[in-house]
């Protein structure tokens, strides 16, 4: 069926998506809308479908039912939910005025190097990759920290594969990279740039060189940049995590990261059957920790918070040209 009708799938999933419940980083994904009335909303948009065959759809597409587990711990924010939804209806608004929106954050840092690394692959019987006993990082190889980012609308991701520090001024510089690269070729009539990200972190709320940092990128690219802050607790829920990072995790799962080169590679190859793709880089600069801003440099930022938690949801305007 979605065959003959090519806006089925993409239809569905948007009526789902702003109520997609569970844990994201599963496979499986559960909703709290019946058939009847997915069918319905559906049928409303100009397609000829039953509850039946919502139901195949929802299957294809990754979803089931399934009951309540027990895996929260400890109190979240009273906002958390409304935040969500104050996210989604921001996301909705920037996607139909044709502004890119993207997630943004860190991927656990690697060791490069011939090491142990979760996961099975297809090898001759008896034949398994002999890696490292100890995970002792290398003096050369070291780490790497892959900062992504992810266009919701296009299905499409970047990763800097950084070799030094994951801060502030690194999570920027790859939303600069993207936006040069790839961002505004793909949307050349784009005034904003929404962004959501992680209450904590290189791009946290509280961070004060994200904001200076983001300031900079704004006066350059003469953008107003929108950044949406997840509360704090629910990083997993951010798109990025189980859009990008987690295909990219099963992508080299069992294989060592060898070098920074394979990294790269690895990342590159990563496709989905609903047709993500992604392109990445090494990011060779030295990123200096523990950089501090001062209070008179803050004053000088053009940053409006939203009426709405102003902490987690604020606008950085591009400042005029100096004459």
């Amino acid at each position: 069926m979605s065959e003959r009708d090519p806006a089925l799938r993409d239809d569905l999933r948007r009526l789902i998506e702003p109520v997609t419940l569970g844990d994201p980083v599963r496979p499986l994904l559960w909703v709290s809308k019946s058939l009847d009335k997915l069918a319905s909303a559906l049928v409303a948009m100009g397609h000829k479908i039953g509850p039946n065959s919502v139901r195949k759809l929802l299957t294809e597409l990754g979803f089931s039912r399934q009951v309540n587990r027990k895996a929260d711990e400890g109190a979240s924010h009273p906002d958390r939910n409304a935040q969500f939804e104050y996210i989604n209806a921001e996301v909705v608004a920037a996607q139909a005025a044709g502004q890119p929106v993207i997630s943004v954050d860190t991927k656990k840092k690697e060791l490069v190097g011939n090491y142990r690394n979760a996961g099975s692959d297809w090898r001759p019987r008896r034949d398994p990759k002999r890696v490292k006993v100890h995970d002792f990082a290398d003096k050369e190889l070291g780490k790497v920290a892959p900062y992504g980012v992810y266009d919701m609308t296009a299905d499409a991701g970047w990763v800097s594969v950084g070799i030094t520090h994951d801060t502030a001024e690194f999570a920027v510089a790859t939303i600069r990279t993207w936006f040069e690269k790839i961002g505004r070729a793909r949307y050349p009539n784009a005034r904003e740039l929404t962004i959501t990200a992680d209450c904590g972190g290189s791009n946290g709320a509280r961070v004060r060189l994200w904001k200076v940092e983001l300031q900079k990128f704004a006066d350059e690219a003469d953008l107003t940049i929108k950044v949406r802050h997840y509360p704090p607790g629910t990083s997993k829920w951010n798109k990025i995590e189980h859009r990008l990072f987690c295909h990219i995790t099963q992508n080299w799962r069992g294989r060592p990261l060898a070098d920074r080169a394979a990294i790269v590679e690895l990342i590159a190859a990563t496709t989905t059957k609903t047709g993500l793709k992604v392109e990445s880089a090494l990011d060779t600069r030295v990123y200096e920790k523990g950089i501090k801003v001062s209070d008179a440099e803050m004053k000088r930022l053009e940053i409006r918070g939203d009426a709405f938690h102003p902490e987690w949801n604020y606008a950085v305007i591009p400042r005029m040209p100096k004459s």
